[in-house]
């Protein structure tokens, strides 16, 4: 199980996962409650697989869509890794 307490995320990588958390709700991209995405971006983003937040953010729809659900949908909440050979677009 992911450890969240020592996930090495900064303050301001928490806002704009929150941010992007917002933007998501607001895309309705289907049964992905904001608490369960929150956790999903910062686990991925602190363990297996850093991303550009601010680009990721300020992404196309499509772009920001594929990333949002792929992520959600491939994410082991056990280890942390992305299953399935993905890869987010907005990958550092």
């Amino acid at each position: 199980m992911i450890d969240f307490g020592t996930l090495k995320t900064t303050r301001r990588d928490v806002r704009l996962i929150s941010r992007i958390a917002t933007r998501a709700q607001g895309l309705h991209l289907g049964d992905i409650d904001r608490l369960s995405l929150v956790m999903d971006l910062e686990a991925t983003h602190a363990v297996c697989c850093p991303l550009r937040l601010n680009d990721l953010l300020s992404a196309t729809d499509s772009d920001f869509a594929h990333d949002i659900v792929g992520i959600h949908s491939h994410l082991d909440r056990d280890t942390g890794e992305l299953s399935g050979c993905f890869v987010p677009r907005y990958a550092d």
